[in-house]
């Protein structure tokens, strides 16, 4: 177990100035929002492009949310304590250490973030820039304020990663006919998630529609 690690980012921690603990702390939760607001923003983008990218829009989230519950089914799994509690000699976190039962491995804020950043990557190519660090500062994040090993974090985004992958990979295609589907049905509301588009992308079984100019 990386208890050194832990204590060393801790005490690191603990030596910065005040305003970048403060931000830190904010940042472990705000990054999450960050990413809700893109996830919509991509959505919204898609409305606009082919099938298959709004499908791959509406998977990131998806996505994420299955990553999160496979952290939480392993998390529950494993009974890892915070180092917040387990670690001699530890300073005290900069948030709140989360109550006994809360597990520590892996951690599901670095998982969703990972898989939130590899979702919107695969949805929006031109802001994996923007999201990957995110993700890799959210995960460094729960470090800092004292909440989880380096390990806990090092597996949840690799998790998150790997399953955001996967699910976006393997259901694009049928997410794709749904889209399709959706863009040629009378319904308002069908109409208004899916958008105009600017002409489906071709799929087995689906229907062809006109490209529109």
């Amino acid at each position: 177990m990386d208890s050194d690690l832990y204590l060393d980012i801790t005490r690191f921690a603990h030596d910065t100035p005040s305003w970048v603990q403060h931000l830190m702390e904010v940042f472990t939760e705000l990054g999450l929002l960050v990413f809700a607001a893109l996830f919509v923003v991509a959505w919204w983008r898609a409305r606009r492009g082919d099938s298959r990218a709004l499908a791959v829009a509406v998977l990131a989230p998806l996505a994420t949310g299955v990553a999160y519950v496979i952290s939480e089914v392993i998390k529950s799994g494993i009974d890892e304590e915070r180092p917040c509690r387990a670690v001699t000699g530890h300073l005290s976190p900069l948030v709140a250490c989360p109550p006994h039962g809360d597990w520590s491995f892996p951690s599901n804020h670095a998982t969703i973030a990972a898989a939130a950043a590899v979702g919107l990557a695969l949805a929006w190519p031109a802001i994996g820039w923007l999201t990957i660090p995110i993700a890799l500062l959210m995960a460094f994040s729960r470090v800092f304020v004292g909440v989880h090993y380096p390990h806990d974090v090092a597996v949840g985004l690799l998790l998150g990663a790997l399953v955001s992958f996967l699910v976006v990979r393997l259901l694009t295609s049928s997410a794709t006919r749904v889209a399709v589907s959706l863009r040629s049905s009378r319904n308002g509301v069908a109409q208004l998630f899916a958008g105009p588009g600017d002409g489906a992308v071709p799929v087995a079984g689906a229907p062809r529609h006109a490209h529109r100019r």
